[in-house]
Formats: structure tokens, C-alpha cells, sequence
């Protein structure tokens, strides 16, 4: 991998350097597709075109059950009755921000013990169709996010990263996108002394996207020491951190320890942006569940940015389906509900620990080319493991 820099110069993007040219002030991503989704997709017509009876794929992002299905959790199904049997349950239109039920819920398991934004009215809350509405939502807020005054400054990216990013901040008109160290070959993970560096010379009041737990696609997280660094940092260059949470509970499998990060910078009175989906935590693949969260300086600015995030949502979708979003809020806000779904959840934890437990092995034995002797399969995000 090619030493990423922090300047404006021609050095690649989330994978390869070639779709990337140098513009005045950043890297400008010309291909909307980087290697990564190129590379899934090849992977799942492979695998699709595979005759062999005993093929699994590995690639996927839903939780699959013995028989080869995505799995229904048995609460989730259960409350999905319940609703559609009640009949003091009408379906309608929800706001522009969404159920208000679901978006406190999401709210308060987000930020944990860090509820001083909440209580001074200094956090937006919005239900977003799905993970990446949240991402395109909070980008398209960017541009007016510092003093109600056009924003250009550039936006930071991991190498390597989700495809689709680029492509989304590019889509709100945010074309100044830069790269900072992450992932290293050598040590198997994250190298923290070249992402401070690159975060060191970002310019002030850049933002810094940042996997706050599952990173994707290497599934390795900063340790809480090293987000303590992270976090002073942002705090001294007057960064504006984008927290990333598209698997929230699955990574480590509790809600609010995967949302630490966040959190972290919440409780030093840190600005921030996180856009996260409860879609994969209880297996409504097909409701696209999202939650944008935005705390804000000051309790002056929420007005304003309700009415702008509300333009904004307009011009997009409307409203948000409601049906996934009660059923999470139903969960959330119950707590014998909130234990039985984490009883669920630990059940998936454990299977997919020993899954991968059970593959490294299998891979091993068969002498696949790899580093199966070390501990990096294992030891990451219960979700994400990318093997390279």
C-alpha cells in the first residue's frame, strides 16, 4: 500500500490510486465505484455461477441461519404480530424526521451515559431510510454546518473504506475528498502513529469520517486508548468527526459499547455527525432502519438545522417507512423486550465467533495461502474479518 498523505496530492483512493486526479485543494474521486465493491461483486457472481452443492459464501452482510436463510429474530417477529393485530394501530404518515419514538431510543442508546447534549436540546435526530440516507443526509448538512456560512473544506476518508462514501459526498457537492492512513499489511491492523499524523495536518474544521466500532472492510477498531488520542486530537484541530455505525450491537454486541467513540466525544463537547442503521442488529434487512444524529455547540442552532434537515429530507424521500422503526422502538423502549432481544443477539455473537473460529481452522488445515497462524481472524469485529 502507498504511503496516503494528508496534502493535495495525486496519491489514490479508497483502493486504487487511479481514480483519483489532483484538484485544487484535495483528491477528486472520478470512479464511483472503488476496487472493493468491484470486488464483491465479482465475488457473488462467482459464487452464484458455482455449481458445488457444498459452497458458502463469505461476502455477505446478512445473518444467515443453518438452512442458508436470513434468520428473523423470534422477538422481532413476534412484536411485527403484535402490531399488525392491534387495532388501535393505524398506519400513517410519520414527519420529515420520522417516528419520534424510535429516534429518542436511537438517541439515547447512541450516547449512552452522555446525555448532557439531549437534555440542553443540542442534538437533531432523524430517521433516515437505511444507513446510507443517514450518510447522504449528514453530508448534504455539511455545506451549511459551520456559522450558517458555505462550507468547503475537505473530507477525510479511511484507506481502505466503504465504496460507496466518495460516491455519496460527492453526490451533496462535497468534491474535495481526502484519504488518512488506517489499515496496515504488515501489522494486521491499524496504524495509529500514521493516522494521527495525517489527522495532525488535516486543516482546521475538516471532517474526519470515522468507523466509530466495525470497521469496514477490515472489521479492526481502535482500542480505547487510542480513541482517547483520536479524540484529543479532533478536539485540538477543531475537527468535526462523522461517526460511521451501519452495524451498531453486532461488532461487539452491546448497543452503547459500540457506540464508546461517540459517545467519548460527546462528553467532551465535541460537535459531531453519526449516521447509523439498527436494520442489521434486528434483522430487518428489508426496512431500512437509519438514524442520523447530529449534536450540536449551542441549543441557538437547532432550529435552524431541524428546518434545513427538513428541506432536505423532503427533496429526498419524504418520510420514512415506520413499520421497522416501531418494532425497534417497541424493543428499545421495553425492558424485558431489550433483554430477550439481547439474549437473540448473543446467540448470533457466539454462533458467528465460532464460525470464524472454525473456518481460520478449516483454512489452515487445507494450507490456504494466508496468515491463519495469527490471531487477526479471531480477534476482530464479530461482523467483519477481511481476509487478504
Amino acid at each position: 500500500m502507498s504511503r496516503p498523505s494528508s496534502s493535495p496530492e495525486k496519491t489514490g483512493d479508497c483502493k486504487n490510486e487511479e481514480h483519483f486526479q489532483s484538484s485544487a485543494g484535495g483528491q477528486e474521486l472520478l470512479s464511483p465505484n472503488s476496487g472493493i465493491v468491484q470486488s464483491e461483486i465479482r465475488v457473488l457472481s462467482a459464487f452464484r455461477r458455482d455449481t458445488e452443492a457444498s459452497k458458502v459464501y463469505l461476502a455477505g452482510r446478512e445473518y444467515f441461519g443453518e438452512d442458508g436463510q436470513t434468520v428473523e429474530l423470534r422477538l422481532v417477529g413476534k412484536i411485527k404480530h403484535q402490531l399488525s393485530a392491534d387495532p388501535t394501530f393505524r398506519p400513517e404518515y410519520p414527519s420529515p424526521f420520522g417516528l419520534s419514538d424510535f429516534t429518542r431510543q436511537a438517541t439515547k442508546v447512541t450516547l449512552g451515559r452522555s446525555l448532557k447534549p439531549l437534555l440542553e436540546s443540542r442534538v437533531l435526530e432523524v430517521q433516515t431510510p437505511g444507513f446510507n440516507a443517514a450518510v447522504r443526509l449528514g453530508a448534504e448538512l455539511l455545506r451549511d454546518w459551520f456559522e450558517n456560512s458555505p462550507w468547503s473544506g475537505p473530507v477525510y476518508l479511511s484507506v481502505p473504506c466503504d465504496g460507496s462514501l466518495a460516491s455519496i459526498f460527492q453526490a451533496a457537492g462535497i468534491h474535495d475528498i481526502r484519504q488518512y492512513y488506517y489499515w496496515d499489511d504488515k501489522q494486521r491492523g491499524v496504524c495509529l502513529d500514521k493516522l494521527v499524523e495525517d489527522l495532525e495536518r488535516a486543516p482546521l474544521r475538516s471532517v474526519v469520517v470515522l468507523s466509530a466500532s466495525g470497521h469496514y472492510p477490515t472489521g479492526a477498531d481502535l482500542s480505547e486508548n487510542q480513541w482517547h488520542v483520536i479524540a484529543q486530537i479532533i478536539k485540538g484541530r477543531r475537527l468535526l468527526p462523522f461517526f460511521l455505525l451501519p452495524s451498531q450491537a453486532l461488532c461487539t454486541g452491546d448497543l452503547e459499547r459500540d457506540a464508546r467513540p461517540v459517545q467519548k466525544c460527546a462528553a467532551l463537547g465535541i460537535e459531531l455527525i453519526c449516521a447509523q442503521s439498527f436494520s442489521h442488529c434486528f434483522g430487518l434487512y428489508g426496512e431500512a432502519v437509519g438514524h442520523l444524529l447530529c449534536v450540536l455547540k449551542d441549543n441557538s442552532l437547532l432550529i435552524a438545522k431541524q428546518t434545513l434537515a427538513k428541506e432536505i429530507v423532503k427533496s429526498l424521500w419524504a418520510q420514512p417507512s415506520v413499520m421497522g422503526a416501531h418494532v425497534v422502538a417497541t424493543i428499545l423502549s421495553n425492558p424485558a423486550h431489550f433483554v430477550e432481544w439481547q439474549e437473540d443477539l448473543k446467540r448470533i455473537v457466539e454462533r458467528c465467533i465460532l464460525i470464524r473460529q472454525v473456518l481460520r481452522e478449516r483454512l489452515r488445515h487445507l494450507g490456504c495461502p494466508g496468515f491463519w497462524d495469527q490471531s487477526h481472524y479471531t480477534t476482530r469485529t464479530i461482523q467483519l474479518c477481511w481476509i487478504k
